[in-house]
């Protein structure tokens, strides 16, 4: 390997270092890694919910059903080899912390939108003030007039 192309490559990845840390320090890149952060947390808060609140209000209600212990097992027809369990109990408090989930973002967005609009509304309604040209120019129509 020759000089040159050993510094070449001392170059080319003090520019790839270079990009991504200026890839990094941009604000969109931390905002997703706080939200993506901040979702994980919070999915573990909703995970907690169903499995420990709601789900088993929902087996209290139905007559004492735990979902976390519903399966339809298919026995094997060989012997020595265990029997095949569909484990729809779990897939049940998937799909109640799924759209847990669903709800509280929709919920979210929502209301981000409607105070966003609520900006866009306000600055709408107010009217740009003239410049000091249109003033000008009006008072200069005004005394033409007279």
């Amino acid at each position: 390997m020759s000089k040159k192309s050993i510094i070449d490559g001392i170059k080319e990845k003090k520019g790839l270092i270079g990009e991504f840390k200026e890839f990094i320090s941009r604000g969109n890149v931390v905002d997703l890694a706080v939200g993506v952060i901040i979702g994980s947390a919070f999915t573990a808060i909703v995970t907690s919910l169903v499995n420990d609140i709601i789900t088993p209000l929902i087996g209290l209600i139905l007559g004492g059903i735990d979902f976390s212990d519903l399966k339809l097992v298919i026995p094997s027809a060989i012997e020595g080899v265990k029997d095949a369990e569909i484990c729809y109990g779990k897939f049940i408090q998937c799909v109640i912390n799924f759209l847990l989930v669903s709800l509280v973002i929709f919920i979210v967005i929502k209301t981000m939108n409607r105070f966003m609009h609520k900006k866009e509304e306000a600055k709408e309604e107010k009217p740009a003030e003239p410049s000091e040209e249109v003033l000008l120019l009006r008072e200069i129509r005004d005394s033409l007039k007279k």
